[in-house]
């Protein structure tokens, strides 16, 4: 089954085409789906919009926010209600195409786990274009994942893949990193992306900063989720590597080079890396006791299993006869 999830935040002017559209292209299919739309929070005519579409079609969900929460928050409700095993995130906006999806479900035919779209010809000013190239380079560098196109929301996930996943923030656009975290196997396919012919983007300059704020966040979870006191820890020790550098040449100064304390800035220098150092040593030790809690009082484990295989036990009472 093929569930495919749409976000919605002010498009009342382009929800009826992208549905007539979605439709033609999963009928074609000729498997079940539900298209579930997700309202975050919409203030113009969306939601009376949604709401007729989907009276008019039992495979037609709507779940309404109370507020807007974000793309990100829009996404994760459409990973908990969708019931496909295989789920299908696309924008509310007209941009992406629905006649891309069958591709991507051919894709993980192949054996994928995730199959990302990646927007080759954007259909965006330059401007645009321009920082998310920047972007999507440093993440994949940062993340060790090579993609060309993390912000494109069309993308198809087996469920399995994105299950225990909790995304917050503007943290959707590395959903396809958490993926990868669990194992699984991840492609990417060119697919179309068209101009914009109603309403207006939801999207400005901000959006590039956050990113590079939540790359850092990214990075640190990469890299330090499960030993954060290697950080912290590597930190606190090339402080106190400092702390006694400063303290001693501030005595070699006091007994060879007749300067009293007060007239080099070495011993504050070294008491103020010394607390410094004492401080990341602390927030290291206190981080690694609420990694443990978390493991500890969820019953998370630190791995995921593939597969388990071994040899069937043998019959009760059969002998085998041997000539």
């Amino acid at each position: 089954m093929i569930s495919v999830t749409i976000p919605v935040f002010n498009e009342a002017d382009n929800l009826r085409a992208v549905f007539d559209e979605l439709v033609t292209v999963l009928k074609s299919l000729n498997q079940p789906y539900e298209i579930l739309f997700i309202n975050d929070g919409s203030s113009d005519a969306s939601e009376s919009v949604l709401d007729t579409i989907a009276e008019e079609n039992e495979r037609v969900k709507v779940i309404h926010f109370r507020r807007n929460y974000g793309q990100t928050a829009a996404m994760m409700a459409g990973f908990d209600f969708a019931n496909g095993d295989i789920i299908i995130p696309m924008d509310g906006d007209g941009q992406n195409d629905p006649a891309d999806i069958p591709a991507l479900l051919e894709k993980l035919d192949t054996g994928y786990d995730l199959c990302s779209g990646w927007r080759k010809h954007r259909r965006d000013p330059l401007s645009k274009r321009v920082l998310s190239r920047m972007a999507n380079w440093l993440i994949s560098k940062v993340c060790k994942v090579e993609l060309h196109d993390f912000g494109c929301t069309l993308k198809a996930y087996r469920k399995e893949s994105v299950e225990g996943i909790k995304l917050y923030g503007e943290m959707h656009r590395f959903l396809p990193i958490h993926a990868a975290w669990q194992g699984a196997r991840i492609c990417e396919r060119i697919v179309n992306h068209r101009p914009r012919t109603r309403g207006k983007s939801n999207y400005g300059f901000e959006r590039t900063l956050k990113v590079f704020l939540d790359l850092m966040v990214v990075g640190f979870i990469d890299r330090f989720f499960s030993k954060p006191i290697y950080l912290f820890g590597t930190i606190g020790l090339l402080n106190f590597l400092i702390s006694t550098g400063a303290f001693t040449a501030s005595v070699w100064y006091k007994i060879w080079g007749n300067k009293s304390f007060i007239e080099t800035p070495l011993p504050l220098l070294g008491a103020m890396t010394f607390l410094t150092g004492s401080i990341f040593i602390l927030m290291g030790i206190l981080a690694e006791l609420m990694i443990r809690t978390y493991f500890e009082s969820q019953d998370k484990a630190t791995y995921r299993v593939s597969r388990v295989a071994e040899s069937s036990p043998p019959k009760i009472g059969v002998v085998s006869q041997t000539r």
